[in-house]
C-alpha cells in the first residue's frame, strides 16, 4: 500500500507538470524600444553622442581622465527601463562597457570613450610635422640636411596628460641620442600620476628639401593645397595652368599656416583646367605636382518649370524626363498632394512654375510637405502611413553653396504627436513657437541612396544622421518668420575634407523643420524657385 501511495503521489506530479509544460502563455507584451537618453561622467568634454541605431553612448573625455575609474555623474533611460548601470557607478571605459536595459525585452548598449592626447615632438631646423604613433610609441621628426647630429635640440615635447613627466622631469628633458645609419634615436619613459606610463622612441632624420608638397585637391573653381616647410620662413605657393609657363604667386591672403604645415584655398580658376602647382620655404622649391578642376554640374529641373500630374500625384519632372526630384505627395495622396507646382508664384513674377509645400493634417496623421533629391519608396512595412523614401543622387562634384528663391507663411506650431517618442524632447522646444521651414544639402560617399522611414519610435524610424561617416559636406537654411515675397536664400556647404570625392548629393526642403516627426503647423506654407550650385569662393 505504502508504495503505491508513492507511485500514484510521483505520477501525479507527472501530470501536473505535463499539463503545465501544455499551457500556452497568450500574453502579448509591447515591444518598447529602450533607450540611453542622456548621460553624464567627470572629465567629459561635450554632450554624450548617442546613436539609436547603433545602441551606442559616445563620450569624449579630457586627457587626464584615468579610463579604468570613470565616475558616472548622470543617466537617463527610457521611461520605466531598469538598467545595470547607475549615477554614481565607477566604471571602466578602457574597452566598450556594456548597459542592459530591460522592461518587457532586454536591449544591449554599449558606452564608449573618446580621448584624444594632444601630442608634440618639436626639434629646433625641424622641416615639416612630426609623426606621431601613439600605437607604436615612436615619434618622428626630420631636420634640415645640414643640421649636424651632436646639435640636436630638443624644443618642445608632450606625449602624455598636462603634467606628465618625461624621464622623471616635468619640463623638457635631456636626451641621450643614439646614431644609426641614417637617423638619431633617444628613449623616453612618459608617466602622468599612478596610471599612465608609457616607453617612446623618438627619432630624428635628416631631410633633403627644406619643403614639401603634401596634396592638390582641384575642386571646380577651387583648389586645395597642402605642403611642409620651415616654420617661420617664408612660405607658400605658385600656380599655373599646363598651357603656359608663367608662375603665379598665391595671394597670401589665401594661405593658412599651422606651425611648419601651411595650406591654401585658391579660388577663382576655370572649371575643367589641369593646373600645376608648388610649393616654397625660402628659398627652396618643391617638385610640381598637378591638378585637373572638374565641372560645374547643376541640378536637373533646378528651375522646377517641368511636371506633370499621374492620378492625383503632381510629380517634378516632365513625363517620360529623367526623375530626379521625389516628394510625399504619394504617402499623402489619399486627401491630395501637400507638394505642388504653382504657376502663379515665381521669383521673377514671370512664367514659370515654383513648387509649392504645404503642411496639413492628412486624413489621420500631420505631415509637412516636402521635396527632395531623390524619390518615394513605398509606405513602410507593416503601415500605411509610414513613408519609406529614398535620399540622394548620384553626384562626384563638389559645389561650395546652393543658392535659390524662397518664401514662407508660418504658423503656429499646432499639430504634436503625442504618441510620439520625441514628444518629450520636442514639446518643451516648440511649445508657444512659430513653425519654421527647412532647406539643407548634404554630400557624401555613401554606396547607395539612404533609407529614410517616418515612423512614431525610434525602432522603426530612420532619419539622416548629419554625424554619419560618410558625410563630406553639409549646410542647412531656415526660416520662422513669414517672408511675403521671394527672397533669395544661400546654403554654404562646410566640408569635413577637402580630398574626398562624393558619390551623392541629399537636398531637402520642408514646410515644417520637424515634419518628419509629425510637430509643425497646419499653417505653414513654402515655396521654392530657380536653385543653383555655385563651385567658387568669395575673397
Amino acid at each position: 500500500m505504502k508504495m503505491r501511495a508513492i507511485y500514484n503521489l510521483l505520477l501525479g506530479a507527472a501530470v501536473i507538470t505535463l499539463l503545465q509544460g501544455c499551457i500556452k502563455n497568450d500574453i502579448d507584451y509591447p515591444q518598447i524600444a529602450l533607450s540611453i537618453t542622456g548621460m553624464q561622467v567627470e572629465g567629459q568634454k561635450e554632450n554624450a553622442v548617442i546613436s539609436e541605431k547603433d545602441r551606442t553612448v559616445t563620450l569624449k573625455l579630457e586627457e587626464n581622465v584615468n579610463l579604468r575609474k570613470v565616475h558616472v555623474t548622470k543617466l537617463s533611460v527610457t521611461e520605466g527601463a531598469k538598467s545595470t548601470l547607475a549615477p554614481q557607478d565607477i566604471i571602466d571605459l578602457t574597452n566598450p562597457y556594456e548597459v542592459i536595459l530591460s522592461l518587457y525585452q532586454e536591449y544591449r548598449w554599449k558606452v564608449i570613450a573618446q580621448q584624444d592626447i594632444v601630442r608634440i615632438f618639436k626639434m629646433a631646423n625641424q622641416v615639416g610635422l612630426s609623426e606621431i604613433n601613439p600605437d607604436t610609441k615612436v615619434a618622428i621628426a626630420n631636420v634640415r640636411k645640414n643640421t649636424k647630429w651632436k646639435e640636436l635640440d630638443l624644443l618642445e615635447l608632450k606625449l602624455g596628460p598636462k603634467g606628465t613627466t618625461y624621464n622623471g622631469k616635468t619640463e623638457v628633458p635631456e636626451l641621450k641620442w643614439t646614431l644609426y645609419s641614417n637617423y638619431a634615436s633617444a628613449q623616453v619613459k612618459v608617466q602622468y600620476q599612478d596610471f599612465f606610463e608609457e616607453n617612446w622612441e623618438l627619432r630624428v632624420y635628416r631631410k633633403d628639401k627644406d619643403v614639401e608638397m603634401k596634396r592638390a585637391d582641384g575642386w571646380v573653381n577651387v583648389a586645395w593645397l597642402y605642403a611642409e616647410g620651415i616654420e617661420g620662413s617664408d612660405n607658400g605657393f605658385e600656380i599655373r595652368e599646363t598651357t603656359t609657363e608663367e608662375w603665379r604667386k598665391v595671394d597670401n591672403s589665401y594661405i593658412t599656416a599651422d606651425g611648419a604645415a601651411f595650406s591654401a584655398r585658391i579660388p577663382h580658376l576655370k572649371e575643367q583646367t589641369t593646373y600645376v602647382c608648388r610649393a616654397y620655404s625660402g628659398e627652396d622649391y618643391s617638385e610640381e605636382l598637378p591638378f585637373t578642376t572638374g565641372i560645374a554640374k547643376q541640378l536637373p529641373n533646378a528651375k522646377f518649370d517641368e511636371w506633370h500630374l499621374k492620378g492625383k500625384v503632381y510629380n517634378f519632372w516632365a513625363e517620360g524626363g529623367e526623375e530626379f526630384w521625389g516628394s510625399g505627395n504619394k504617402g499623402a495622396s489619399i486627401l491630395r498632394s501637400i507638394t505642388t507646382p504653382d504657376g502663379t508664384n515665381t521669383w521673377n513674377g514671370q512664367t514659370g512654375t515654383s513648387v509649392k509645400m504645404e503642411s496639413m493634417y492628412a486624413v489621420i496623421k500631420f505631415a509637412a510637405g516636402n521635396l527632395f533629391a531623390g524619390y518615394w519608396y513605398d509606405f513602410a512595412e507593416g503601415s500605411f502611413t509610414d513613408g519609406h523614401l529614398k535620399f540622394g543622387r548620384p553626384f562626384t562634384e563638389r559645389p561650395t553653396r546652393l543658392t535659390g528663391y524662397y518664401k514662407y507663411t508660418t504658423g503656429p506650431v499646432n499639430q504634436m504627436d503625442k504618441d510620439s517618442d520625441k514628444y518629450d524632447e520636442l514639446y518643451p522646444l516648440l511649445k508657444d513657437k512659430d513653425d519654421t521651414c527647412i532647406i539643407w544639402v548634404a554630400l557624401g560617399d555613401w554606396d547607395a541612396p539612404i533609407d529614410i522611414i517616418t515612423a512614431k519610435t525610434s525602432s522603426k524610424r530612420k532619419m539622416f544622421d548629419q554625424n554619419d561617416p560618410h558625410v563630406i559636406a553639409y549646410g542647412e537654411f531656415t526660416q520662422g518668420k513669414t517672408i511675403n515675397n521671394f527672397e533669395p536664400f544661400e546654403v554654404e556647404l562646410e566640408y569635413r575634407d577637402t580630398n574626398r570625392v562624393p558619390n551623392y548629393i541629399l537636398v531637402v526642403c520642408s514646410s515644417s523643420k520637424y515634419g518628419d516627426y509629425f510637430f509643425g503647423s497646419d499653417q505653414s506654407v513654402m515655396w521654392v524657385d530657380d536653385f543653383t550650385l555655385e563651385y567658387d569662393y568669395n575673397d
